[in-house]
């Protein structure tokens, strides 16, 4: 996945209405890059939504589909605009690994945020205690001062959360993520008590997947399953593995996932079932 230092959505809709643009007009891309005196490998990252677009040349498609001075032509002006913002995760591209640009960039700009991990718990519902104890373990070879930088970043995207146009997050974790040994008992106490408080607001919906439950095709690795509030947003799914983010958008793999997801939400325990087991476990093994 190409690094996403703005804003996603405004360069996907742009992406995908200048290549139905083309399409219209009956031209292929070899065809508008030499009238236009563009690579096309240009225009193709242009209509992938890759990149940071260019008024110049969205100007001159404009022109050559002739939609000049029509409604689309100042959305399509306005979504250049809008795409060329940096993003405020940008400060920390210094510290973060390859593809979580673009993870962050879709999770700030979805309404809806499907997620399961193992073997730790949300992002979105850690503590600053666990995400330094998370990386310090898990990550050890990464200097003190990157391992800050990514617990600040971890704690700013927590805002998502916050506000009137707050995320919804619907997570699962597997049960061994509640009883994993993040830092010390102190740390764990901590973190369960937040997940506790945090999994009764509106907008947070918290399971735990069993050990009692049967295997689940997507129970073996952590993802994400972003949903948006504009109807001309497709959902999108990244899929964190060792190697780096994986990241899927075609209809068939996302409405795949989508069926996956709510497999796991009925194998799991319900939310209050859920928060009992935390309780059983805050008050049992880290008392």
């Amino acid at each position: 996945m190409t690094s996403s230092t703005g804003p996603v959505m405004p360069r996907r809709r742009l992406g995908a209405e200048l290549r139905r643009l083309r399409q219209v007009s009956g031209r292929t891309l070899e065809n508008v890059a030499e009238e236009l005196l563009i690579s096309t490998s240009k225009l193709s990252r242009l209509e992938n939504g890759q990149g940071s677009p260019q008024q110049r040349d969205v100007r001159d498609l404009i022109r050559l589909y002739r939609v000049e001075d029509s409604a689309l032509a100042a959305r399509l002006t306005r979504w250049v605009s809008s795409a060329r913002k940096q993003g405020w995760w940008a400060d920390y591209a210094s510290a973060m690994d390859r593809g979580l640009d673009g993870y962050i960039a879709y999770e700030t700009e979805a309404s809806v945020a499907r997620v399961y991990t193992i073997p730790v718990l949300p992002v979105l519902l850690q503590t600053e205690d666990y995400a330094r104890a998370q990386y310090r373990a898990m990550e050890p070879w990464r200097p003190a001062e990157q391992i800050e930088r990514l617990v600040r970043l971890r704690m700013q995207r927590k805002e998502a959360l916050e506000g009137d146009d707050s995320l919804r997050l619907i997570a699962v974790s597997h049960e061994c993520a509640v009883h994993q040994w993040v830092g010390t008992r102190e740390t764990m106490r901590a973190q369960l008590a937040h997940l506790l408080d945090r999994s009764t607001r509106a907008n947070i919906e918290f399971r735990v997947l069993p050990f009692t439950a049967q295997p689940q095709f997507t129970s073996t690795c952590m993802y994400a399953y972003f949903e948006f509030p504009d109807d001309l947003d497709r959902d999108v799914v990244h899929i964190e593995t060792h190697a780096g983010f994986r990241h899927l958008e075609t209809a068939d793999q996302v409405h795949a996932y989508r069926r996956h997801h709510d497999n796991l939400i009925d194998f799991s325990l319900s939310t209050d079932e859920s928060r009992s087991m935390i309780r059983s476990v805050l008050e049992g093994t880290f008392a």
